[in-house]
């Protein structure tokens, strides 16, 4: 145990950090939101302007507000960004790295990158380090890193303060326990608070006495990175409504972030609060009466609940804890969530409980003060019960009343259990996360969320929720019936997903978690992974289909392939034969690509050739999915933003017109079409458009041909 040293300013910071780290630095920084901005900046400034310094930066995912890539779209982005992000500051070298101009004594490796952000970026894509999650402590540490710097939150309610790591437990506490104790190279730590950052507790709870510096500067207080919620689709719709049967009650979710994400919450959420209409939805999505829903479907409304566990804690989760979806408890103790798990021990407190724990050794005949301690924790006894260390033995105190601290059977122990026992078991977990990701409202509602709901939130280490590993039965007892729950851009025909790069080699993204969640569901016994992907996509006017024969670059390999949705129905590959595997994936192919990839299918020898693709499959087609579930939409059961949305009524009829001026550009012909209409109804002067429209586009006072060319194509879109 250690006093940290307390620091008032960033560049006082900056100043120990480069006098005890040297020359050379290796800074360990968490993904997201966990980076602490302003001091990096300062680090990355100062080694920046001294080439006898040197910086390597070890992260992933960081992310910068959004810039447009035409006068529109940033005559649009500005004021959206400027009241969504707030006063984010935007990280020196991310900028750098994205214009390729980073300076020569400075490096960054990512092992996960912002989607799509670095394609095409060499040095981005040389200093890609290719890891699962779970690794990266490792391979940090191989690294050598020697500064670890991450935005702590802080709660000064009472004395002292309490330092939380709040969204980012996962990587600072794994790479910490790769050091033992005293040993020289365990790296400098440095807490930087952001009061904004929202105060977890559990699990991302730490001592003062783990940081080296403690930095308070105000300057390090600033809003958080915002992913703004996304439009979920019909298409996307029709995939989340096939995942969401997959979901057991009882079982275990974990999800990703974005539009599939916030769709699948949502049907869970109908799936609970309009039963009646979430059925008939399935049987308007199949298209026929009475046919067969994916084996293992369960379609009920949430009697037991379920348990939320993710590396990334989503927007989607929070509306599903609201929702009381997510209420399903495990314990971090092994004795009594076996007990729990065992139905020996139920919700209700009795003295049975206390019976079972004694019997199952968890507890003592005798009572210990950790006994007592852990029993109060868990609500089994009440709050105000107190152990005393007599000359006779423990003692418990309850008000006035004094009680041997013992659980022999007699007249005694039905006194203690009458003076002590509380009424219902506690201390659980419903959700379990290593770091957090979403919009103001969900950070906000962090923020304010009570203390006992939040204790029931546990932001922890990656090593633990994306392993087995060091508690293999807890995991098994607690990730009962899991549907890890992932997407993917392609899928080939025996069932390979690619999920993260291209066949050139460029990464997109990252590997992340996804192959310890698509391992832990063959792992579990009663477990399945389930991959979600869009059944086409079109880029610059070429449709073209995620179902391929074959690829150069697989994220998941085909023998750990399990289960695969579209939009058109569920594929069960696992343990089945590679020709049942290439049926069932054809099967929910957009029908446009179908023959084709049949055919190649045959000539490689991998399905008979006078195999036909049943009738019944032949109609998956976009147009039909857009009318099977058009009136749910209509309704408002499937609506365009179900989690809320920071666009303004007017940003998103905005966001329509620009949304398709950029498909126009994607067709040459049709943005030449666009591009006549448009200036012929700017000489004609056609095409009145709101007032409120243009004013937020800076467009009502067009002076010169290229703004009013540019007005005209936006009123044309609008």
């Amino acid at each position: 145990m250690h006093e940290p040293t307390h620091l008032p300013t960033i560049e006082a910071a900056v100043d120990i950090i480069l006098q005890r780290a040297g020359p050379r630095i290796v800074l360990a920084i968490p993904l997201g939101i966990g980076k602490p901005n302003p001091l990096v900046n300062a680090l990355y400034r100062r080694v920046k302007a001294d080439a006898s310094l040197h910086l390597k930066i070890l992260t992933a995912l960081s992310l910068q507000r959004p810039v447009g890539h035409s006068d529109l779209e940033r005559r649009f982005l500005q004021p959206f960004a400027e009241r969504v992000f707030g006063d984010y500051p935007d990280l020196d070298y991310v900028g750098d790295a994205l214009r390729q101009t980073l300076p020569p004594n400075i490096e960054v490796y990512e092992f996960f990158m912002k989607t799509g952000d670095y394609l095409g970026n060499p040095p981005a894509q040389q200093h890609h380090i290719y890891c699962n999650y779970s690794h990266v402590a490792r391979d940090m540490k191989a690294h050598g890193v020697n500064v670890i710097a991450q935005a702590i939150a802080v709660d000064e309610s009472d004395a002292p303060p309490r330092y939380s790591l709040s969204s980012n437990p996962d990587v600072t506490l794994d790479l910490l326990d790769l050091y033992p104790e005293g040993d020289p190279a365990t790296p400098l730590v440095v807490g930087v608070v952001n009061r904004k950052m929202p105060f977890m507790p559990n699990d991302a709870l730490v001592p003062a006495s783990r940081f080296d510096l403690l930095l308070d500067d105000p300057r390090c207080t600033h809003d958080l990175f915002c992913v703004p919620n996304m439009k979920v689709d019909l298409q996307e719709y029709a995939i989340a409504l096939w995942a969401s049967t997959l979901v057991p009650d009882g079982g275990t979710l974990q999800i990703g972030i974005g539009a599939l994400g916030d769709g699948i919450a949502q049907a869970l959420i109908v799936r609970d609060r309009h039963n009646a209409d979430y059925r008939q939805m399935l049987a308007d999505l199949q298209g026929a009466p009475g046919a067969e829903l994916p084996s293992g479907s369960d379609l009920a409304q949430f009697d037991k609940g379920l348990y939320g566990c993710s590396e990334m804690f989503v927007n989607g989760f929070l509306w599903l804890i609201r929702a009381d979806i997510i209420r399903r408890e495990v314990y971090d103790d092994l004795a009594l969530q076996r007990l729990v798990s065992q139905k020996q021990i139920g919700v209700e407190v009795t003295p049975q409980t206390l019976v079972q724990l004694q019997r199952a050794g968890r507890i003592g005949t005798e009572l210990t003060a950790d006994d007592v301690a852990f029993l109060k924790r868990h609500g089994i006894f009440k709050p105000q019960v107190q152990w005393v260390d007599a000359e006779l033995g423990g003692e418990l105190r309850v008000a006035d009343q004094v009680l041997p601290a013992s659980l022999a059977p007699g007249p005694a122990f039905d006194r203690l259990c009458q003076a002590c026992l509380g009424t219902s078991l506690g201390g659980g977990f419903i959700a379990h996360g290593g770091f957090f990701l979403g919009p103001r409202d969900f950070y906000q509602t962090l923020r304010d969320m009570p203390a006992p709901q939040k204790l029931r939130i546990n932001m922890s280490r990656i090593r633990f929720i994306n392993e087995l590993l060091g508690h293999e039965e807890l995991a098994r007892l607690q990730r009962k019936d899991a549907r890890f729950i992932n997407t993917t851009m392609m899928v080939t025909l025996l069932g390979a997903a690619v999920s993260d790069g291209l066949d050139s080699g460029q990464i997109v993204s990252g590997v992340g978690g996804q192959y310890n969640f698509v391992a832990m569901g063959h792992a579990l016994p009663d477990a399945r992974s389930i991959l979600l992907l869009h059944a086409w996509r079109s880029h610059h006017g070429k449709v073209t289909s995620n179902i391929i024969w074959n690829y150069a670059h697989t994220t998941i390999p085909r023998h750990l392939r399990d289960m695969v949705i579209t939009e058109y129905g569920v594929a069960d590959l696992r343990g089945q034969a590679d020709v049942e595997v290439i049926k069932r994936l054809l099967a929910i192919a957009d029908s446009r690509f179908q023959d084709e990839l049949l055919a190649t299918a045959k000539m490689n020898g991998k399905v008979e050739l006078e195999y036909e693709i049943p009738q019944a499959q032949r109609n998956n087609r976009p147009e039909v999915i857009e009318a099977r579930l058009q009136r749910w939409h209509d309704a408002g059961l499937l609506p365009d933003f179900p989690l809320g949305t920071d666009f303004t009524d007017d940003e998103l009829v905005i966001v329509g017109a620009l949304t398709r001026l950029q498909h126009s550009a994607g067709h040459p012909l049709a943005l030449v079409k666009l591009l006549l209409d448009a200036t012929v109804g700017q000489t004609l002067g056609h095409k009145e458009v709101p007032e409120q429209y243009l004013e937020r586009m800076g467009l009502q006072d067009a002076h010169g041909l290229k703004d009013r060319l540019m007005r005209a194509l936006f009123a044309g879109n609008l």
